[in-house]
This record gives C-alpha cells, structure tokens and sequence, in this order.
C-alpha cells in the first residue's frame, strides 16, 4: 500500500497550477485571463483523456497505466526548471494535466486489487486524504523557495517543481518494483456509449456537479490569493498561505468525512456542506479582513471536500449496471477545471476578484440545487 500511497501524493501535485499560475502572472506581468489559461488548460486534458485511459487500461493493465501518467508527471514537472517563459509552462501544465487525467482513471481501479468488500472505500478516502496533503504543501514549499536561498540557483519558488519531481520519480520506482496481480480487465467503454448516458436527467444533474466542485475547488486555490493582494495589498509569498488554508480544511474534511458518512445521510450532509460554501461566497464578497477571508477559504474547503465523492457514488448507484461508462463520464466532468478558472478570469478583469467570486456562487448555487436530488436510500 505504501507505493499506492505515493501515487495518491503525486496525484495532488495537479493541485500546485493554482500556486504556480499566481507566481508565472507576477513574474511575466499576466492578466488575470492570461494567468487563468493555466489551470484551465490542466483541465481540459480530462475531457479528451478519461475514456481512452480506459480502453488503454484493458490493453495493458491498470498498474503500467499508472507508471505512464507517473512519468508523463515526472516530466511536465522538470520541464519548468530550464524556464519559465509562457510557452515552456503551457507545455508544462498540459503534460501535468495529461499525466494527471490518466491517474485519475486508473490509480483508483488499481486499488481494487489491493482492498475488496468494506474496507475499499475507507482506503479510498485515506487516498484522497494523502493525495490533500501534497495539494496544501504547494503554496508553502513556492512561498519557502522565493523567500529563502534557492533564488540564488536560479530556480526561487521554481524549487517545488524540483522536490515534486523528486518524489513523483520515487512513486515511479517503488509502484514499479510492486507486484500487483490483476484480474480480467472490464469491457473497454467507448465514447459515444458514455455521452450517450448524458440523455439520462440524473446522470446529467451528476455530471454538473462534477463540473462544479472541480470549477469551485481550482478557482478557490487560484482566486484567494489575489483576494488578499487586492484587499490588503500584500504580497504574493504571504497571501499565497491563503491556498494552504484552503487545502488544510479540505484534507481535514476528507478524513472525517469518512466517519461522518457511516452515521449521517448523503443527503443531509451534502446540503450542509453547501450551505456552508454559500455563508463563505457570501463573506468572500464583503470581507476585507485577514482572519475572516481564512475563515471563509476554511468553509469553502471543509465543505467542498466530500461533493466529489457522494456525487460519484449516486451516479454510480443510478446506473450499477453501467459503472464503467459513469466512472468515465464522471471523470471527463474534471473538465469544470476548465470552465470555471476561465469564466473568473475575465470576470475578475472586468469587476476585479468580486467578478470570480460571483462565477464560484454559480456553482455553488447549483449545488444547492441538485441537493434536492440525491436519493436517501444507499
């Protein structure tokens, strides 16, 4: 299991674009729109990458399918340590999003080889659990490797791509020298059978809410560090701890999240999770305060944690005849990375950071919304 683990980390890495798109604006003097394009362009790989992963994990086995999205990771994150001009980071963060919708699809499946019956979705959820813990260490390694001395090698908050590197390389060594035995692959799922799940309402209602915790989740780790520069004028390396609020209380949420599930409906804990991101929206409009902007990214990241994973679990439910062709359409609803960091940001030129917090509300709104459609039995 300590390999897997390691896979879940490097899987969070894709969470650093938020991190590292403030600090590529600063340097190159980008719009909001321009920096936005980074974490957009991440996401986009997950609407183009999710169904062939599938079929290519029935080809070659899930365990060789993670070590290729472990080495497409491993080298989208040197690629920035030659440079750090617009273009090498478009190539950068395209391969990060590549690598990254490949181990979404398959890094969870592979875990079915390890744990079955009762204990898969506990250790799914530590999973998520470890995989928060890279994404909250992100703006805390940049912020140390531009105050500190790596400036002087010429690499300054470029440094977290050198120590993620790294570790991605290790995740590469140790999965690679694990033998994992593998059952008789799934029927590979083609595209049209998984759109064609579309034209059912509540797949459809399922997919939305995808889309909207992955628009809500990227645009808080981009947007709340340009908050606070633009409320209290300070500088990116402090307001960049912003991200690691959020991420805390989203790791945080992961891990009990998976006790509080066992004694409380899907339901009822979803609408209080919403609820709590729109008394946060709401503060994010009006706050102008260090400590209440915190206290705002806390909601947004305790109650945007466990979204993902009931929304998951009730398309899968809906259709336990078809969990192939939903895993794979789920999965393509990453691409709410996209939408909503690119809708922010030209919002956020035309109102200031307001205009971003207005695009999340939307989400949010929605998500208030399919509330009312998730099924009570389990």
């Amino acid at each position: 299991m300590i390999p897997v683990m390691l896979c879940f980390f490097a899987m969070g890495f894709v969470d650093l674009v938020g991190t590292a798109s403030n600090y590529v604006q600063k340097d190159l003097g980008l719009t909001d729109s321009q920096a936005n394009l980074f974490p957009s362009l991440v996401f986009f790989w997950f609407l183009i990458f999710s169904v062939p992963t599938g079929m290519l994990m029935n080809r070659i086995g899930r365990k060789k399918t993670v070590l290729i999205s472990l080495v497409l990771t491993a080298v989208s994150l040197i690629i920035p340590i030659t440079g750090d001009g617009y273009t090498t980071m478009l190539i950068s963060f395209s391969l990060l999003g590549i690598g990254n919708a490949v181990m979404q699809t398959s890094l969870n499946p592979l875990v079915t080889n390890l744990i079955s019956g009762d204990k898969l979705a506990s250790t799914l959820t530590f999973g998520q659990f470890v995989k928060a813990i890279a994404s909250f260490l992100a703006p805390i390694l940049a912020a140390w490797g531009a105050t500190t001395y790596m400036p002087t090698f010429g690499l300054g908050w470029r440094a977290l791509f050198v120590i993620y590197a790294v570790i991605c390389v290790l995740s590469v060594s140790a999965l690679g020298a694990t033998p994992i035995a593998e059952e008789r692959p799934d029927r590979a799922s083609g595209v049209g059978e998984c759109l064609r799940l579309l034209g059912r309402p509540f797949i459809l209602l399922c997919f939305i809410g995808i889309m909207c915790h992955v628009g809500i989740d990227v645009g808080t780790n981009t947007t709340a560090p340009k908050i606070i520069m633009e409320r209290l004028q300070l500088p990116l390396e402090e307001a960049g701890f912003a991200t690691s609020v959020y991420f805390i209380f989203r790791t945080a949420g992961c891990f009990l999240g998976a006790f509080i599930l066992r004694s409380m409906s899907p339901r009822i804990f979803f609408g209080i999770s919403v609820a709590m991101m729109l008394v946060a929206m709401g503060m994010l409009f009006v706050c102008d305060t260090l400590m209440t902007i915190y206290v705002a990214l806390a909601l947004i990241g305790f109650g945007n944690s466990n979204i993902f994973s009931i929304v998951f679990s009730q398309a899968l439910l809906s259709s336990p005849d078809e969990k192939n062709e939903v895993s794979g359409l789920m999965i393509m609803g990453l691409f709410g990375g996209t939408i909503f960091p690119l809708a922010m940001g030209f919002a956020a030129d035309a109102a200031g950071q307001a205009g971003a917090v207005a695009i999340m509300t939307v989400g949010v709104a929605y998500l208030l919304y399919y509330t009312l459609k998730i099924k009570t039995t389990k």
